[in-house]
């Protein structure tokens, strides 16, 4: 009995001992593991490689009264804290600090000001995104200006009409884009101070005039993304594409593969190694697509950015190409069959003492930046990539789409099994196991 007793109370003193150890080393070793789907839980891979553009302490200064939202800041916050550990937070309370809260021109409760190196942005929406523009904006320094081209059917960077970029110049906003209308026709020349030139699929001739322009621009070491579109009609830019190396050829693009029902739509699951591409594995979605072609123009250093599959052909038969939904499902006899490139990326030592390196992106499609199909798979992600790379911000990667877990979207269908399987089945189920378990007792 004795012998009982010291062993329980060994075991007991045993049990302390490991416990203290344990506290111990959880004090001193911290790890944590993300098993949500995305790892939506810790910030992703792109948000980490952005704290790393920004060397030095940042402060983030929320705003926020006491309560649910300083705990969601604090744990927001905490999940970049982890890959900075001199990334601090501090709270000010709007109702104890009113002139504080004026002074920093806070309009929403729970805004969140970033401070780093002299410079401020302000969050005013608590999710991984909002804080990843509010860190791009730091990291370029201030507002890049981008010139699109305007008067000659381009689309609207301000329209709202399916064909516009409203969309995506406004989410180019958020990350420290201005949008600056050129209108070629009345400018003398492009602006000084644009970082980038965006001509977007013109309906219109330019003039010579204008084109000229626009070869001086490309001359003096400019930047350009060029979307361009399926037809035969150059425009009047062949000397453009001439002086980039680059030919549209005629007809569309078409693409099988998968067996899609519309071959017009070209779906990117692969993209060829550059710097845009280097890490992005979302597929995108170009719905009308003309393929290019280089011509070997030893100015430009040339990269292939996008190619269509083995199964795709360029179309050149006469066709209603916007129209037509009777597209061949199959390359015709003695049609060019892929893969075939439709996206380049160009890059030179740059002409202009004021740039290293000059760069040029080529697409033969501008629909996927469009508001009709901007939301679709990763055209958003891939179109915020071209334009970093293009203002030579090739760090800045674009934040990933949300986890597939992190939105319910029941159907009717799915409700109502839902509804009948926990509310009916399940109860039916466990009264009948405990009938059956109840009887089972009942004879022995």
């Amino acid at each position: 009995m004795m012998q009982r007793t010291w062993q329980s109370w060994v075991y007991a003193l045993l049990c302390v001992v490991i416990a203290v150890c344990v506290a111990a080393l959880a004090a001193r070793v911290s790890f944590t593991a993300d098993w949500s789907a995305g790892a939506r839980a810790t910030i992703a891979p792109e948000s980490r490689a952005l704290l790393k553009q920004l060397q030095g302490p940042v402060e983030a200064v929320a705003y926020a009264r006491p309560g649910t939202l300083r705990a969601k800041t604090s744990l927001l916050i905490a999940r970049y804290q982890r890959f900075k550990p001199d990334l601090k937070l501090s709270f000010v309370d709007p109702d104890v600090d009113p002139v504080a809260t004026q002074d920093a021109g806070i309009t929403v409760d729970g805004e969140v000001v970033l401070h780093w190196k002299g410079q401020t942005q302000d969050v005013a929406q608590l999710d991984e995104r909002s804080i990843n523009d509010a860190l791009v904006r730091l990291a370029r320094g201030g507002t890049q200006l981008v010139a699109f081209v305007t008067g000659n059917g381009e689309r609207a960077a301000s329209g709202s009409g399916a064909a516009d970029l409203g969309g995506f110049v406004k989410a180019l906003s958020a990350r420290g884009v201005r949008a600056l209308p050129l209108n070629l026709a009345e400018a003398a020349e492009v602006p000084r101070n644009a970082k980038l030139v965006v001509l977007a699929s013109p309906q219109a001739a330019l003039t010579p005039a204008s084109v000229q322009k626009l070869e001086d621009y490309i001359a003096n070491g400019g930047n350009l993304l060029w979307l361009t579109e399926p037809g035969s009609d150059d425009l009047g830019l062949a000397p453009l594409a001439q002086s980039l190396g680059i030919k549209r050829l005629p007809g569309m693009l078409l693409d099988a593969q998968g067996g899609a029902q519309d071959p017009r739509l070209l779906i990117a699951t692969r993209y060829p190694a550059q710097a845009i591409t280097d890490g992005f594995d979302i597929n995108t979605e170009f719905p009308q697509v003309a393929a290019l072609a280089k011509l070997g123009d030893a100015r430009w250093d040339v990269q292939p950015l996008l190619q269509s599959s083995a199964q795709s052909w360029n179309q050149t038969a006469p066709s209603d190409f916007p129209n037509d939904t009777s597209m061949p499902l199959e390359p015709s006899a003695g049609a060019l069959k892929g893969p075939l490139g439709f996206g380049y990326a160009l890059s030179r030592l740059s002409p202009s003492p004021a740039r290293n390196q000059q760069r040029v992106v080529v697409i033969g499609d501008g629909d996927f930046l469009s508001n009709a199909y901007l939301g679709d798979a990763g055209n958003r992600a891939f179109g915020e990539r071209v334009i970093d790379w293009l203002l030579g911000d090739d760090a800045l990667a674009s934040t990933p789409p949300a986890a597939p877990d992190s939105r319910l979207r029941p159907t009717a269908t799915d409700l109502a099994v839902l509804t009948f399987g926990y509310l009916i089945a399940l109860p039916i189920l466990l009264i009948l196991v405990g009938a059956w378990i109840g009887w089972r007792r009942r004879q022995r």
